[in-house]
C-alpha cells in the first residue's frame, strides 16, 4: 500500500511539474505554470515524508521548514536586478546537493552493493552501474555548484566580467576531463572487488575527483565574458537538472529523475535558443572567451565626413516627439532593472495608449543578465501581456515606427551586429532601431554595453541621447506629458 501510494503520488507530482512547464512558456499562463509547480513539489515532498518513520521526521521536517523560510525570506528581500544571482545561488545548491548524495552513497551503500560474498554477473553489473552513477553524479554536481558559484561573483561583480583566458585553456580542460575519466575504472573495480564497501582508495579517488571537476567548472564560467552570461545562467540552470537526474539515480527515486530530465532538457534547448538569437554556438560559449571588453570599438566614422558625435535632448522634447507619434516601440535592457523604473514605463506607455497611440515592447532573447529577465520585469509593473512582443514579432514593422525608446539596452539594438564584420558580437540578430523615424536612448553615458563594444546607433542623424538615470528621465518624461 505505501509503494503503491509513493508511485501514484510521484506519478501525479511528475505531471503537474510538466504542466509547470508548459504554463511558464507563455506569459499569459506564467501564473497558473508556478501554480502547478508549487503543488506538485508539495505532494513530492510530503509523499517522501510520509516514507520516513516517525521517530526520525524532526530532523527532514525541520530542514524543509528552515529551508522555506530562508528561502522566503531572501526572495522576498532580493532586487530584480539581483535575480540573476539568485537563481545561480540557487543553481549551486541543487550541485552542491548532488555531491553530497553521491559521497553519502558510497559511504554508505545500503544494500546497493552485491555484497562481498556474491560473484554473480547480474550483482556485479548493478553495483557497477551504481558506481557509475555515483561517479557522474559527483561529477556533474561539483562542476554545478563551483561554476554557479563563479556565475553569481560574475554577475555580482565580485569578480570581473573578462574571460579569464589562460594559456593553453583548452588542453588543461581537455587534461582534468580525460583523467576523470580514467579515474572512474580503478574506482568501479575497487568497487566490485569490495561489493560495494567503501576503502580509503575508492574514497580517495571520490575526493580527488571532485576537487578537479569543482576546478573544471570554476575554470569553464571564469572563461566565459560578460556578454554571454544569460547563456551561462541558462547552461547552468541544464546542468542542475542533470545533477538532479543522477542524484535520482543513485537514490533509486523516480521523481527526482523526470524532474532532473524536465530542467536538464528545457534548460539545454533554453540554451540553444538563446545561442541562435545570439549567432552563438553553445561549444563557443562553453568554451568561453567572448566579451572581454578590454577595449571599446572606436567610435563610428561615416566614409565621407567627420566622426559623429551623440546628439543630447531633453524630456519636454522627447515628449513632443511621443505625443506627435502614432506609432511608439519600447526597447527595454538591463538599465530599466538597474534603475527600478519599470513602473515609470508603464506609466508612460499607459498615457500613449489612452491618448490612442500604438505602443508596443519590444523583447530581445537575450536582453537582461537572465532568460526572460525583462517579461517578469515588466509583469512585475503590470504591464499588459498582449503588447509584450518577442524581437521576431516586431521586426518588420521597425520601418513604420515614428519613435523607438530604448530604455537601458545597448548590445540588443547595436547596428555593428549587421555591420562592422571586425566586431564581436556580428551576426548576433539584434532589434533594427535605427529604422524607425526617431530613435530616443535612455542611457546614463556612451559606455559600451556588457559586451564591451561601443555602440554606432548612438552617433547616428536620427538618435537623440537623454541622459541621465532612467528612473529620473521617465519621471520627468511622465511629467511633460501631464
Amino acid at each position: 500500500m505505501s509503494t503503491t501510494f509513493l508511485t501514484v503520488a510521484y506519478l501525479a507530482a511528475s505531471v503537474l511539474f510538466i504542466l509547470s512547464l508548459a504554463g511558464l512558456s507563455q506569459q499569459e499562463t506564467a501564473r497558473r505554470g508556478n501554480v502547478f509547480g508549487i503543488v506538485g513539489m508539495t505532494i513530492a515532498v510530503l509523499a517522501t515524508l510520509s516514507q520516513v518513520e516517525l521517530s526520525a521526521l524532526a530532523i527532514p521536517i525541520a530542514g524543509v521548514v528552515l529551508g522555506g523560510v530562508i528561502g522566503a525570506a531572501l526572495a522576498a528581500r532580493v532586487a530584480m536586478t539581483a535575480m540573476p544571482q539568485l537563481v545561480a545561488v540557487l543553481h549551486s545548491f541543487v550541485g552542491l546537493a548532488a555531491v553530497f548524495v553521491g559521497i553519502s552513497s558510497y559511504l554508505a551503500p545500503e544494500g546497493h552493493g552485491a555484497g562481498a560474498e556474491s560473484h554473480s554477473a547480474a550483482a556485479n553489473a548493478e553495483l557497477g552501474i551504481h558506481l557509475l552513477e555515483i561517479w557522474i553524479g559527483v561529477a556533474i554536481g561539483a562542476i554545478t555548484f563551483t561554476g554557479s558559484v563563479v556565475a553569481w561573483a560574475k554577475l555580482r561583480g565580485t569578480l570581473s566580467g573578462k574571460p579569464l583566458l589562460l594559456p593553453g585553456r583548452h588542453f588543461l580542460n581537455l587534461v582534468v576531463t580525460v583523467l576523470c575519466l580514467g579515474m572512474a575504472v580503478p574506482f568501479v573495480l575497487d568497487g566490485l572487488a569490495t561489493g560495494g564497501e567503501p576503502t580509503t582508495m575508492g574514497t580517495g579517488l571520490v575526493v580527488v575527483m571532485t576537487v578537479l571537476t569543482g576546478l573544471l567548472g570554476v575554470h569553464l564560467v571564469a572563461a566565459i565574458g560578460g556578454a554571454d552570461m544569460p547563456v551561462v545562467v541558462s547552461l547552468l540552470n541544464s546542468y542542475s537538472g542533470w545533477a538532479a537526474a543522477a542524484a535520482g539515480f543513485m537514490l533509486s527515486n523516480d521523481l527526482l529523475i523526470v524532474t532532473g530530465a524536465l530542467v536538464g532538457s528545457s534548460g539545454a534547448i533554453l540554451s540553444y535558443i538563446m545561442c541562435k538569437a545570439m549567432n552563438r554556438s553553445i561549444l563557443s560559449v562553453v568554451f568561453g572567451g567572448f566579451g572581454s571588453g578590454d577595449s571599446p570599438a572606436p567610435r563610428p566614422t561615416p566614409t565621407d565626413g567627420p566622426a559623429l558625435e551623440a546628439v543630447p535632448i531633453d524630456a519636454d522634447a522627447v515628449a513632443a516627439l511621443a505625443q506627435a507619434a502614432s506609432s511608439v516601440l519600447i526597447v527595454p535592457g538591463y538599465g530599466l532593472a538597474v534603475a527600478r523604473a519599470q513602473h515609470l514605463v508603464h506609466d508612460f506607455s499607459k498615457a500613449l495608449r489612452e491618448a490612442g497611440k500604438e505602443v508596443r515592447y519590444a523583447i530581445h532573447p537575450v536582453a537582461g543578465r537572465l532568460p526572460g529577465h525583462m517579461n517578469v520585469l515588466l509583469a512585475e509593473a503590470g504591464v499588459p501581456y498582449d503588447i509584450v512582443h518577442e524581437m521576431d514579432e516586431v521586426q518588420a514593422d521597425c520601418p513604420r515606427t515614428d519613435l523607438v525608446l530604448v530604455i537601458g539596452a545597448n548590445d540588443i539594438v547595436n547596428p555593428g551586429a549587421e555591420t562592422d564584420e571586425s566586431s564581436p558580437i556580428y551576426g548576433m540578430p539584434v532589434i533594427q532601431a535605427w529604422l524607425a523615424k526617431d530613435v530616443i536612448v535612455l542611457k546614463r553615458g556612451l559606455n559600451p554595453g556588457y559586451a564591451g563594444v561601443e555602440n554606432p546607433l548612438f552617433f547616428r542623424e536620427n538618435t537623440k541621447m537623454l541622459f541621465g538615470d532612467a528612473k529620473d528621465s521617465l519621471r520627468a518624461l511622465n511629467e511633460a506629458l501631464r
